[in-house]
């Protein structure tokens, strides 16, 4: 039974090898960007508009945080940190997609 199913096997390789060498496969890129310029560029947008649609839903979940926090000060101080924490990483990703606009504009890109 073994000596069965290994000669099945090594004659379905065979034939897999003979017939894979008669197609051409084609690769196509995947990130819809041929320079590493274009690359980068596709990278900060995603991320932009991720925290772009993040941004408002933290805001909106340290909002729950003040209204369930019921007078406690760990609860109301975690609804400020959420709050501070996302205007402060917001404002990051703002400045630097405004930054390498301006690096751009500087060399002419």
């Amino acid at each position: 039974m073994k000596k069965t199913l290994f000669i099945i096997l090594l004659i379905s390789f065979a034939f897999l090898h003979t017939s894979a060498l008669a197609v051409e496969v084609r690769i196509e890129n995947p990130l819809s960007s041929d320079t590493l310029e274009e690359l980068i560029d596709n990278i900060i947008n995603f991320i932009f508009w991720v925290a772009t649609a993040l941004a408002p839903l933290m805001i909106v979940i340290a909002g729950f945080y003040f209204i369930t926090a019921g007078g406690e000060p760990a609860k109301l101080q975690t609804a400020k940190n959420i709050i501070l924490y996302t205007v402060i990483g917001y404002s990051i990703i703002l400045f630097s997609k405004g930054l390498i606009l301006v690096i751009k504009q500087i060399l002419g890109a």
